[in-house]
C-alpha cells in the first residue's frame, strides 16, 4: 500500500478563507506552478492547519494531505547544543559581580516570570558581554544556560558570513524561527563583531552581504516579546567596532565587561583549575595568584604547571628573572 501511495507536492498554505466553518477553504501557493483554493484532504484536521505552515498537496485536486515541519537549513539545526551544558556558576572563577548581572538580567526573566508581571516592567531582550579574551564570557554563558534548564544554540559570528546574496539573513531568520519553538531557548552569538561591525561603504560592495546579515539580526531582535521564551547574549573583544544601531536600548539593554581578574579572583581561579588535578595539599594559591598579575583566566592552567614545576626545581626568583 505504501508502494502504490502517490507522491506528494511541497506547498505552503498562505490564507485560510472561512475558518471555524465546514466549507473552509485554503489557498497554497504551489512554488513555480501557481495558487489555488482547495480543501482538505480525509486524514487532516482543520485545526492541524494554520496559516504560513508548509504542507503537503496531491498532484491531482491539490488538496491538503498532511502538514509539514517548518524548514529549517541543517547548518543552523546544527547549532543547537540540545543537552544541558556542564558548567555551572561554580567553575566560574573571578566573575563574581559578572554572575550577579547575568542572574538577574537572563536567569531571573526565564525561571520567575511573574515577578516581572507584577511590577508592570519588561526584563531586557539581549546582554553583550565584552572584555579580553579569556576573560569568562564563553564560560558564564554555558553556566548560565545549565541553571535555567534551556535549550542553548551557540552561533559563531564568522558562520552567518556567506558566499551568495541574502544567505546569511535567511540563516539568521531560520535560527530564531528554530528558537522559538523551543520552549526556552538562549542564543549565543559569540565573537559578533564578524558581522555586527559599523556600517560603511567601501566604494566595491564587499561588505553589503556582511550588512545584510547584521540588519536582518537588528530585525529579529525588535521581532520578539521581552517577556518571551527567547534571550540573546552577545560577547566580543572589540565593542568599539560594533555598529551603534545593534547597541541601542531595546536591543542589547544590558552591557557586562569581564575585566582582567584581581588577586581574589586569580586565587579562586587556580583552586577551579587544581580540583582534579594531583597536588600537594599545602599550596598557596595566594602566593601563586600574586605571580601572575594581568592575566587571564585560560592560562592559568599552565602557569600553575609551570610554576608547581618551578618550586620543585628552582626558586621563584631566577624563574622570573630568566
Amino acid at each position: 500500500m505504501m508502494q502504490e501511495e502517490q507522491p506528494l507536492q511541497v506547498a505552503r498554505c498562505t490564507k485560510i478563507i472561512s475558518p471555524n466553518t465546514d466549507d473552509a477553504k485554503y489557498v497554497i501557493n504551489v512554488k513555480q506552478i501557481a495558487k489555488f483554493v482547495v480543501g482538505l484532504g480525509d486524514k487532516v484536521s482543520p485545526t492541524d492547519i494554520e496559516e504560513g505552515m508548509r504542507v503537503g498537496v496531491d498532484r491531482n485536486k491539490y488538496q491538503i494531505q498532511i502538514p509539514l515541519p517548518p524548514k529549517i537549513d541543517p547548518s543552523v539545526t546544527m547549532m543547537t547544543v540540545e543537552e544541558k551544558p556542564d558548567v555551572t556558576y561554580n567553575d566560574v572563577g573571578g566573575c563574581k559581580e559578572q554572575i550577579e548581572k547575568m542572574r538577574e538580567v537572563v536567569e531571573l526573566p526565564m525561571l520567575h516570570p511573574e515577578k516581572f508581571v507584577k511590577l508592570g516592567i519588561d526584563p531586557p531582550k539581549g546582554v553583550l558581554c565584552y572584555g579580553p579574551p579569556g576573560t569568562g564570557k564563553t564560560l558564564l554563558a554555558r553556566a548560565v544556560a545549565n541553571r535555567t534548564d534551556a535549550c542553548f544554540i551557540r552561533v559563531i559570528g564568522s558562520e552567518l558570513v556567506q558566499k551568495y546574496v541574502g544567505e546569511g539573513a535567511r540563516m539568521v531568520r531560520e535560527l530564531f524561527q528554530m528558537a522559538r519553538s523551543k520552549k526556552a531557548c538562549i542564543v549565543f552569538f559569540d565573537e559578533v563583531d564578524a558581522i555586527g561591525g559599523a556600517r560603511f561603504d567601501d566604494g566595491v560592495g564587499g561588505d553589503n552581504e556582511v550588512q545584510r546579515t547584521m540588519l536582518e539580526i537588528v530585525n529579529q531582535l525588535d521581532g520578539f516579546d521581552a517577556r518571551g521564551n527567547i534571550k540573546v547574549l552577545m560577547a566580543t573583544n572589540r565593542p568599539d567596532t560594533l555598529d551603534p544601531a545593534l547597541l541601542r536600548p531595546g536591543r542589547l539593554d544590558r552591557k557586562v565587561e569581564f575585566g582582567l581578574p584581581d588577586l581574589e579572583g586569580r586565587t579562586q581561579i587556580f583552586k577551579i583549575h587544581t580540583r582534579t588535578m594531583n597536588c600537594e595539599r599545602d599550596i598557596r594559591f595566594e602566593l601563586l595568584a600574586r605571580l601572575c598579575p594581568n592575566s587571564t583566566g585560560m592560562c592559568y592552567r599552565t602557569q600553575f604547571c609551570t610554576l608547581y614545576l618551578c618550586v620543585k626545581t628552582t626558586t621563584f626568583y631566577d624563574y622570573f628573572c630568566s
